[in-house]
């Protein structure tokens, strides 16, 4: 079986191609980031505008990467949520339409579903059951995670996301757009324990997450220090550094609680390098495994898609010509796939 899977959740789009014995045959990816950069942040209209412009050319690039036609295409996955609306109902309707088009069934997938099975893409995928720190610009949430569809929410942000907080304190710093990654690239210069930042809500009970704080103190930080490069490196350090171990805590935490061993980390922050040797030292006390994304996968990406599209298909759920958008989709709510 072969699917097509279309990412259009927010400012990138992703088209790949999915075989379920030969694995992934093809996928191509387009950034939005230089259409975005002199607005700080994504424009949703502009981002919907550009999904229109270059998902089916993408889709025909992936079909030529992997030497196929339209008619050996046996299903089209499309990112139906989370997200931005607009950009959803693009992917959406042109996965609905090119699915009618062909013939084949057409199925909704989950984004951070898609996030969460990204590893299964890599040679040595992570058995189940274990604990999901599924982390970008948009979410933050720790998952307990039984099999595909059997999902807990531990805890979440109960504000901005990890992401989000990497971003918004980057421009504090006066960085570029997306600020996140260059943020962490000027941590690496950074002095360790000059700074001191907070550990939000580790003081107390629970999974649930807070970063706003973090951001807070951060521009609190900026403007009673001078703007020298090092000072800049050294703030940027202690404000990874706080979000790494605020997290590290927390997963500790539910595995305690779980009596799990295995942590699976994804989503764009996954790609963070501080953020992984953090989850891998917690997991070398506790006797246990990190699983990741290869880095091009841990960003929005097609061939999570199409991953999680085949596993739905294969459960059978074909949808009718309707088209689906949920901006708003708690991960929680999707059905167990059946063993």
């Amino acid at each position: 079986m072969r699917i097509l899977g279309i990412e259009t959740s927010c400012d990138e789009t992703g088209i790949a191609i999915y075989d379920d014995e030969k694995g992934l045959l093809s996928h191509q990816l387009y950034s939005q980031v230089k259409l975005h950069a002199d607005y700080g942040g994504v424009v949703p209209e502009l981002a919907s505008r550009d999904h229109v412009k270059k998902t089916i050319p993408l889709i025909k690039e992936a079909l030529k990467a992997a030497n196929l036609t339209p008619q050996e295409i046996d299903g089209v996955a499309y990112t139906a949520g989370p997200g931005l609306v607009g950009a959803l109902l693009v992917g959406a309707t042109i996965g609905r339409s090119i699915a009618y088009a062909w013939d084949v069934p057409a199925v909704p997938v989950h984004h951070m579903e898609g996030h969460l099975l990204a590893p299964m893409l890599e040679d040595t995928p992570p058995p189940f059951p274990f604990i999901a720190l599924l982390v970008s610009g948009g979410h933050t949430m720790i998952v307990e995670v039984k099999g595909i569809g059997e999902y807990q929410i531990l805890g979440e942000s109960v504000d901005d996301a990890a992401g989000e907080a990497f971003d918004k304190t980057a421009k504090l710093m006066g960085l570029d757009y997306p600020g996140g990654p260059l943020l962490s690239k000027l941590a690496e210069k950074g002095t360790p324990g000059r700074f001191k930042f907070p550990r939000p809500m580790t003081d107390r009970p629970g999974l649930d997450m807070s970063f706003s704080g973090l951001k807070t103190f951060a521009a609190n930080t900026i403007s009673a220090n001078d703007d020298s490069e090092q000072t800049r490196a050294d703030i940027a350090y202690a404000f990874q550094e706080a979000v790494c171990a605020t997290l590290a805590i927390k997963c500790k935490r539910a595995l305690q609680q779980t009596g799990m061993k295995r942590i699976v980390i994804a989503g764009g922050v996954s790609a963070n390098k501080a953020l992984r040797e953090e989850l891998e030292t917690l997991a070398k006390k506790v006797g246990g495994e990190v699983y990741y994304p290869r880095t091009e996968f841990c960003t929005d990406n097609g061939a999570m898609i199409a991953y999680a599209g085949m596993q739905r298909l294969k459960n059978g759920e074909v949808t009718d010509l309707a088209v689906q958008a949920t901006p708003r989709w708690p991960i929680d709510q999707l059905k167990p796939i059946k063993s």
